[in-house]
């Protein structure tokens, strides 16, 4: 068992391709059984490596033994060794998080920290093949895609998981016939965490009925991480037909999108990577067949059900929504545009681009104000002679989206409304033969 473990051990590290000279490797260590026989492998097939150790202050007397038992083996084999305490319990209350989540936080920005500063090329941690099994269980208990499916990468970046084609039976059985020394985490023995419980009951309950119950469901991961390829080639298809960008916008025809076969896993797939969850699937479906105006929003999303069209737009960022304008010529700018205004003492041809508008710098009265426009506002249309009209109903007839609403500024003069931006010029401010000066604007989105 040893010798093989041994073996195995060596025929994989080639197979990753992550032999060379002068390759180094930084590995985190626990003091537990799976991160000690690691250590004990790397030294054991000549490897250079460096040891680095956390100890998160949250078990006490616990902790400083295992600092002691690594700090130990590494002097004793003459392993370069690096260690940190950190304060746990303050910091994830500081970052409103759980406390394993904040102890990854802080042991990965150390050891890439560590990894670049000494120039180590990769980061090894010791996952092994029952962690993989546990963390596809965990994925699928909570409702996941297909690419919870994939496991623990092998290799993730400058990560690396040598230890992932190894069971914890053949970790611990190495550790018996080499004498590693190693520190258990009483921890792992309560159902505290979800993944405890997987590994303490779930995992053994159906190992009395498939004594390879590990092996097998790994070798199901890894052809699950091979369909995953395929899949993704075919989702990217689908969605290059079914999304069209509009500026910072997508739009996704509902007629075509109501013809995918598999339309819940389609929505998942389009809408997930903008912070959509797997439960808001029905809501998203729901409005494939809702009026127009509708919508569903994620942390930083709005999707929008916006005539024959789902549009997929960013959630509107915190900004000033009056901006003052002392003079010409200048540049102003909004989370979504830019305002640049100039001055001319005569046109040779009069812009029909509507982002831009040209008007008589004899009737401004400075400051010019920019703002956000708001229910009641209204103006006169330029060429529909001096007929009032509100915004919100130009808005109707432009047939605008609510996103595209929420992004509308108006440039004031005194009390008047000047331009919608990049939409229409009011009447009252247009260029006329005795116009001696000319203020143009351009409206330029981001």
């Amino acid at each position: 068992m040893t010798k093989d473990l041994l073996q195995l051990f060596g025929e994989n590290w080639k197979r990753q391709q992550w032999s060379g000279a002068d390759v180094q490797i930084l590995l985190a260590v626990s003091g537990g059984v799976d991160s000690m026989v690691l250590a004990d492998l790397l030294r054991r097939s000549a490897i250079k490596f460096g040891m680095a150790h956390c100890n998160y202050q949250l078990r006490d007397e616990a902790s400083e033994l295992d600092e002691q038992l690594v700090m130990g083996w590494a002097k004793q084999y003459d392993i370069p060794f690096f260690q940190v305490r950190f304060d746990t319990k303050k910091v994830k209350e500081e970052w409103k998080m759980g406390t394993q989540e904040a102890a990854r936080v802080l042991r990965y920005e150390w050891l890439d920290n560590l990894r670049t500063t000494y120039e180590y090329h990769f980061v090894a941690t010791a996952h092994h093949a029952n962690d993989n099994v546990e963390t596809v269980l965990m994925n699928l208990f909570k409702g996941t895609g297909i690419s919870g499916l994939h496991g623990i990468r092998v290799q993730n970046s400058r990560v690396i998981r040598p230890l992932l084609f190894a069971t914890k039976e053949e970790i611990r059985a190495y550790a018996a016939a080499h004498a590693v020394p190693f520190r258990e985490d009483a921890s792992n023995e309560t159902d505290v965490y979800l993944r405890n419980a997987i590994r303490n009951h779930i995992i053994p309950a159906v190992a009395e009925r498939i004594p390879n119950v590990v092996q097998q469901v790994n070798e199901s991961i890894a052809r699950f991480a091979q369909a995953e390829i395929l899949y993704r080639k075919q989702v990217e298809k689908e969605k290059k037909k079914l999304m069209m960008q509009r500026g910072r916008d997508w739009y996704v025809p509902i007629k075509k999108l109501r013809q995918q076969e598999a339309l819940e896993t389609i929505v998942y797939e389009l809408f997930h990577p903008y912070g959509f969850s797997p439960a808001q699937i029905p809501q998203l479906l729901q409005l494939l067949a809702a009026e127009s105006g509708h919508y569903i929003n994620s942390a930083t999303h709005r999707v929008i059900r916006h005539r024959d069209f789902l549009v997929l737009t960013e959630q509107a960022e915190a900004s000033a929504d009056l901006i003052l304008i002392e003079g010409a010529p200048g540049v102003v700018h909004t989370a979504d545009a830019s305002l640049h205004l100039s001055t001319h003492t005569s046109l040779d041809v009069i812009p029909t681009d509507k982002n831009i508008a040209c008007v008589d710098f004899g009737k401004m009265e400075f400051p010019l104000v920019l703002r956000k426009w708001k229910t009641g506002d209204y103006f006169y249309p330029f060429g529909m002679g001096m007929k009032k009209k509100k915004i919100s109903k130009f808005f109707i007839e432009q047939k605008l989206a609510i996103h595209e609403k929420e992004r509308a500024w108006v440039l004031v003069s005194g009390d008047r409304i000047v331009w919608v931006a990049g939409m229409r010029l009011d009447e009252r401010f247009k260029l006329k033969p005795d116009t001696q000066h000319v203020l143009k604007l351009e409206w330029r989105h981001l």
